[in-house]
């Protein structure tokens, strides 16, 4: 039976503990939802977010936004302090863990249907720092990292165009959409006309998506491109290759068109 994988973002857990609660996840009753945990690279926004309560930089990330049903979360291990979150102790209780999640993303779907039927939009963070408790930052230092919007179009490396089209219909006149195949043909596109944005499908034959990254960056005005990776389950992505070649991050195949959207409003700045 087919069944949606809802995206879950771990936060402050160690290298030993990922992977476990990961394959936990992966276990979930075939009655119910599944579960798949993004890479840490990822730019996908999350179903729902599970947080170490034994780490403070997590807890402080997670407590910089108010709870809502559109954001779920869990805090997972014996936080010190009272929060709005669920809250599951360690060893995890797996069948209570998948209870909590279903109802958190039970009421997720209700809040997001509510929006919908008023036509408003989903919020989508751009933001790329944790926000500040106390922000004693002099304005002008803001005023000066602020950087006009990306006016350049999006490219699309791929072995055939169909994501091309597919992006072109999901954009519509808001953004010029390219494609190529080839990697020598990307370069010399975003060496001679402007681009904002390269999205790389790790699948495309004889693409090298790190050193084509590292290629786009080093030409003139390469340091204001954002390079993506398209992502698939078979490919083993190498997280400190990629950012020394400059990745933004990464999406996992296949993408949902809400995501795509999603990417567009954050790396483009533009409304949708």
């Amino acid at each position: 039976m087919h069944k949606y994988p809802f995206a879950i973002r771990l936060t402050g857990f160690g290298p030993e503990e990922r992977p476990r609660i990961a394959n936990a996840l992966a276990k979930a009753p075939v009655d119910g939802p599944g579960y798949f945990c993004l890479l840490e690279d990822s730019l996908q926004d999350p179903d729902l977010t599970l947080t170490n309560g034994d780490d403070l930089k997590s807890l402080a990330w997670l407590m910089a936004t108010p709870p809502t049903a559109l954001e779920p979360a869990i805090v997972i291990g014996s936080a010190a302090l009272d929060f709005p979150y669920p809250r599951l102790a360690r060893p995890l209780d797996l069948p209570r863990l998948f209870d909590m999640l279903d109802e958190l993303l039970q009421r997720r779907n209700e809040a997001q249907a509510l929006l919908t039927a008023r036509g408003l939009p989903f919020i989508t963070e751009r933001r790329r720092r944790p926000r500040l408790d106390l922000d004693v930052t002099d304005p002008a230092d803001y005023a000066k990292r602020r950087k006009p919007p990306p006016t350049g179009a999006v490219l699309i490396i791929d072995k055939g165009g169909a994501l091309r089209d597919h992006m072109a219909t999901l954009a519509g006149e808001r953004l010029a959409i390219e494609w190529t195949d080839s990697a020598a043909s990307a370069v010399h596109l975003c060496d001679e006309t402007a681009i904002s944005l390269v999205m790389i499908n790790t699948s495309t034959p004889g693409i090298d998506p790190y050193g084509l990254a590292a290629a786009i960056k080093a030409v003139r005005g390469g340091e204001r491109i954002a390079v993506v990776l398209l992502v698939g389950p078979n490919f083993h992505y190498h997280s400190a290759r990629a950012k020394a070649a400059g990745v933004r991050g990464i999406l996992d195949k296949p993408v949902a068109d809400r995501h795509l959207v999603a990417t567009l409003k954050r790396l483009m700045s533009i409304p949708f």
